[in-house]
C-alpha cells in the first residue's frame, strides 16, 4: 500500500509499467509464503500433496522477488494509469500463481478447471469444479479456503484506498468518509490497511471460535470462519452447510456474513469509540431493510409449501442471506423451492452488500444513489421551478457521482446480457447461463437450475464456459471500468 501514498497526474507517452511490477512482485511473494500453511497441513497429515505446495511457493516467491528486486526503484510514486495497470496485473497474476498448487495436486484438475478454482477463490466467488469435498486432501481445503480469506483481505484495501482514487462507478465519494479529516485517507493508507486487517483477522478468529463451541470440528471451523468472513462461500463438504444440519451452526454464519458484507471502516471507527456510526449509516440501514423484507417473502412462500415457520425462517435467512451477501453457502436447493422463489434469489444475486466490505454485486449505496436520482427527476416533473437536492448520508450528492453510478449499472447489466449470450453459445440451456451470467459477475458462487445449482459444481460446464465465467468474476470483482479502460487505445499513448 506504500506505493499507493502518491498518486501523480498521468504523464504523456507510453506506460512505465515497473511500478505496478514491483507491487505485484511483493504480492507474489506473499502469496507464495502463504502456500507454506496447507504444506505444513498436508505434512502432519501425511499427504504427498505438501511437495506440490512447497514447489509452488518456492516458484511464487522465486517469481515475485525477481520481479521486485528489479523494479523497486520505480515503485516510490505511482500514476493514475500505472494504478489502473497495477490492480488488474496483480490480480491476474496472483490467480496464475494461486493456480499451481491446484494444477499439480493429486485431484487432477485440468488448467482450466485449476485457473476456474483459482479465479473463483481470490474473487471470493464461491464456484468450484471439484466434487468430493469430502475426500479431497486437507491441504487443499485449506488452500481454497486461504484463498478466499486473502482475496476478501485484498478486496477490502482495493475498496478503501484504490478504487476511491480510480474514481470507479461511485467510489470517489468514499474517498473523504475513512476518518474524520477528510484528506487523509492517502497520507494513512498503510495505517488504515493495518486497522483493516486487524479488524479482519478479528472477526475471522470470533467466527471460528464460535463455529468451534457449535460443534464444528477445528479445521472445519478454520476454514468455513474464512471464507465466512470473505463472504466466499467455498467448503469443506459438498453439501456444503446442510452437511451439519444444525441451527445455531447457521446463525452464527448468518451473523458474521452480515458483519463481512458491511463497510469496514465502520468497524474502525466502532474500535476508536463511535459505535453509532454504524447505525447511522444510510448504505448500512437500507441493505438491512432490504435483505429483511427478500427474508419476509421467502419465509411467507415456503410457509405455502408446507414448511413450519421456524424451519422456513431458519432456510429463508441463511440461504437469503448467503445469496444476497455474495457468500454462496446453501442448505438446500432453493432452485426448487418454486419459481416466485428462484426469482428473488436471481434478483438478491444481483444487489449485494455495502461499499468496503468483502461482499459483491452492484453495492447498496449504488442503489440508494439511483434511488435518489429518481426522486430528484420525479420532483422536477411536478415541480420545475423547484431545487430538488439529492443526498446521501445527509452530505449533498455530486451530480458527477450520479453519472459514474448510472454508467457503471448500465455497463454492469450489458456485460451480464453479453456474457449470458455467449454461455447460451457454448451450448449451456437459458437458465444455466442466465444465472452463470449472474453469479460469476456479481462473485456469489453457486447458479440455478441442475447443472450449476446449489446442490451441484460447475464440473460439468465445457471449458469455453469456464473461461468465459472466470473472466466474468475478475470484471465484477474489480469493478468493471478497472479492466474495460485497459482496452481503450488512448489508455496507452
Amino acid at each position: 500500500m506504500t506505493s499507493l501514498s502518491s498518486i501523480e497526474p498521468a504523464p504523456r507517452g507510453l506506460i512505465d509499467v515497473r511500478p505496478a511490477l514491483s507491487v505485484v512482485g511483493v504480492l507474489l511473494a506473499l502469496l507464495g509464503t502463504a502456500m507454506l500453511m496447507p504444506a505444513m497441513i498436508d505434512l502432519y497429515f501425511g499427504n504427498a500433496d505438501w511437495i506440490v505446495f512447497a514447489g509452488a511457493a518456492l516458484i511464487t516467491v522465486f517469481v515475485g522477488g525477481m520481479l521486485w528486486i528489479t523494479c523497486r526503484g520505480r515503485a516510490r510514486s505511482i500514476t493514475l494509469r500505472q494504478a489502473f495497470v497495477m490492480t488488474t496485473l496483480a490480480w491476474l497474476a496472483l490467480v496464475v500463481f494461486g493456480a499451481l498448487p491446484l494444477y499439480w495436486c493429486n485431484l487432477n484438475l485440468s488448467l482450466t478447471d485449476a485457473i476456474f478454482e483459482s479465479m473463483s477463490g481470490l474473487t471470493t466467488t464461491g464456484a468450484t469444479v471439484i466434487n468430493g469435498l469430502d475426500n479431497a486432501p486437507p491441504g487443499i481445503l485449506f488452500w481454497r479456503a486461504q484463498q478466499q480469506w486473502l482475496g476478501g483481505l485484498g478486496i477490502i484495501v482495493m475498496a478503501v484506498a484504490v478504487l476511491p482514487l480510480l474514481q470507479i462507478g461511485g467510489m470517489q465519494m468514499f474517498k473523504t468518509e475513512a476518518f474524520e479529516t477528510p484528506d487523509k485517507i492517502l497520507p494513512r493508507a498503510t495505517q488504515i490497511s493495518g486497522m483493516l486487517t486487524l479488524v479482519y483477522v478479528g472477526l475471522t478468529m470470533a467466527c471460528a471460535l464460535a463455529y468451534l463451541v457449535a460443534g464444528m470440528r477445528l479445521f472445519d471451523a478454520v476454514t468455513h470462519a474464512m471464507t465466512t468472513v470473505a463472504t466466499g462461500g467455498f467448503s469443506t463438504h459438498d453439501a456444503s452447510f446442510g452437511y451439519f444440519d444444525s441451527a445455531a451452526i447457521e446463525m452464527i454464519a448468518v451473523a458474521f456474513m452480515l458483519l463481512g458484507s458491511l463497510p469496514f471502516l465502520l468497524f474502525v471507527r466502532i474500535i476508536q469509540g463511535k459505535p453509532a456510526d454504524l447505525f447511522r449509516d444510510t448504505q448500512v440501514r437500507v441493505f438491512l431493510a432490504i435483505l429483511a423484507g427478500l427474508t419476509a417473502l421467502i419465509t411467507i412462500r415456503l410457509l405455502f409449501n408446507g414448511l413450519p415457520f421456524g424451519e422456513a425462517l431458519r432456510d429463508a435467512a441463511f440461504n437469503l442471506t448467503s445469496i444476497m451477501t455474495g457468500t454462496g453457502f446453501a442448505t438446500d436447493g432453493y432452485h426448487l423451492w418454486g419459481s416466485f422463489a428462484v426469482t428473488i434469489f436471481f434478483i438478491a444475486t444481483f444487489l449485494g452488500g455495502c461499499a468496503g466490505s468483502t461482499s459483491c454485486g452492484i453495492k447498496t449505496f449504488r442503489i440508494i444513489i439511483v434511488w435518489e436520482d429518481l426522486k430528484q427527476h420525479l420532483r422536477r416533473i411536478v415541480y420545475p421551478n423547484a431545487i430538488a437536492i439529492k443526498r446521501y448520508n445527509g452530505r449533498p450528492l455530486p451530480d458527477h457521482v450520479s453519472a459514474a453510478v448510472q454508467s457503471f449499472i448500465f455497463l454492469y447489466m450489458a456485460l451480464f446480457a453479453l456474457l449470458a449470450v455467449a454461455l447460451n453459445l457454448t451450448g449451456l440451456d437459458t437458465l444455466t447461463a442466465l444465472s452463470g451470467a449472474a453469479t460469476a459477475i456479481s462473485n456469489v458462487g453457486p447458479g440455478l437450475g441442475d447443472v450449476i445449482g446449489p446442490s451441484t459444481t460447475f464440473a460439468a460446464v465445457p471449458d469455453a464456459a469456464k473461461w468465459l465465467l472466470s473472466a466474468g468474476m475478475l470484471i465484477g470483482r474489480l469493478e468493471i471500468f478497472t479492466i474495460l479502460v485497459l482496452f481503450i487505445p488512448a489508455f496507452w499513448r
